[in-house]
């Protein structure tokens, strides 16, 4: 399933990029799609952070990105980097002592803040407050009008220096220049760069198990090894649970022998509020059943790898498990397995294994892949390889496949 997020540059007054804007698109039509907001927004979030990755959208600068009123009260910001994210606080908002508070949360956790569109309103006597705790205001330069634009310009110089003005829409050098003069110091529009839309690729979810998760982490008498298990029974979640523990949000780096340990390094709190988001995110999308086949396949592969590693008594068959579910992450993903290697957090020699490169686990890899393909000669020479006797081999396969299958559905 490909996905897409639009990245627009935001310079300084000497033409160097400051930070980024993070836009949402379904996409390679560079416009903003009809959506709801709060899908727009979870959106951005799961692709920058767990899908494309941030450093990959934005290397080390900042990422300012929208938030709608209802984003705002969600839990959210208390595991997302505040030192990558500028809260963009979108201009519908309705300016309410409830915002404020919110707001003053989000900054205490170190989030950086921005009023989206900004135009300034009478009768609303709250400004005061919503000033001294926001770092950038956005003018519009084509929606506003200069008068407008002016009275925000000579407030901000005078009572909130500590305020930078972010001139937004910018089509013209004169444009440019006339935002300068009047004491803009961060500049974003057409004149510098349109949008660049960045293109990835997700694995599609089974909604039904982010439910069974969920419910395994609100019961307080479930053990660390049955979430690991449902966790394990969906690729594209094990993927996802696995980009966390490198993501700058985690701010863990270590090497993953399995999805149980995955869990434990990040906690179980930390794991019930990204699945709760990647949930959130998924609910509100209608994902399709494209790449089911190549799920079943990886998942058929992961347990047989596991299986045959279990029958030699192989102590780290859990490595083994992994190697074989992400045997076809690139193919899912559409994108070269070294790459993807970089960004998951797994061993040496399952690194190697998944690079081509001849380790212990190769044998063991090749042949849940005959026997995935169904390829006889392989099947046969990979079973003498390993010493495992066909009898042995026909009720593995037909184990792995029928634990594929009932996942699948």
């Amino acid at each position: 399933m490909d996905i897409f997020v639009a990245r627009q540059p935001i310079f300084t007054k000497k033409e160097h990029i400051f930070a980024f804007e993070l836009l949402y698109r379904d996409s390679s039509t560079n416009a903003f799609p009809v959506i709801d907001g709060d899908l727009a927004t979870l959106e951005v979030l799961t692709h920058s952070f767990l899908t494309i990755g941030i450093n990959n959208l934005a290397g080390e600068k900042l990422c300012f990105i929208n938030f709608t009123e209802n984003l705002l009260d969600n839990t959210l910001f208390d595991k997302l980097p505040p030192k990558r994210i500028v809260v963009e606080v979108l201009e519908d908002i309705p300016i309410t002592p409830s915002l404020i508070q919110k707001l003053k949360y989000i900054k205490k956790l170190g989030f950086l803040l921005a009023l989206d569109d900004f135009i300034l309103h009478k009768n609303i006597n709250l400004y005061d407050e919503l000033f001294s705790l926001v770092n950038f205001i956005k003018v519009d330069f084509i929606l506003s009008k200069p008068s407008e634009r002016k009275v925000i310009e000579e407030i901000v110089k005078k009572n909130y220096p500590h305020i930078v003005l972010l001139a937004e829409k910018v089509e013209t050098r004169e444009e440019f220049y006339d935002a300068k003069e009047a004491g803009y110091g961060l500049f974003q529009g057409y004149f510098f760069a349109k949008p660049e839309i960045i293109k990835g690729t997700d694995i599609p979810a089974n909604m039904a198990q982010y439910f069974r998760i969920i419910s395994l982490l609100r019961n307080k008498v479930s053990s660390i090894e049955q979430i690991a298990d449902e966790i394990e029974r969906d690729v594209s979640i094990s993927f996802k649970v696995l980009k966390i523990i490198n993501s700058p949000a985690a701010r863990k780096k270590s090497k993953i022998r399995s999805i149980k340990q995955a869990v434990v390094m990040l906690g179980l709190e930390e794991l019930n509020h990204w699945i709760y988001v990647l949930m959130l995110r998924e609910s509100k999308a209608n994902s399709n059943g494209d790449g089911m086949a190549l799920i079943e396949a990886s998942l058929f592969r992961a347990k047989f790898c596991e299986l045959l590693a279990k029958r030699k008594f192989l102590q780290n068959s859990s490595e083994y498990f992994l190697v074989g579910m992400f045997s076809l992450i690139d193919t899912l993903l559409h994108r070269k397995m070294s790459h993807l290697l970089q960004e998951l957090p797994l061993t040496d020699e399952v690194v190697e294994t998944l690079s081509g490169k001849p380790t212990d686990m190769t044998p063991y890899l090749e042949l849940s892949v005959a026997c995935d393909e169904v390829r006889w000669d392989d099947i046969i020479a990979g079973a003498e390889a390993i010493d495992i006797d066909h009898a042995t081999l026909n009720k593995y396969y037909l184990e792995a496949r029928s634990w594929a299958m009932d996942i699948i559905g």
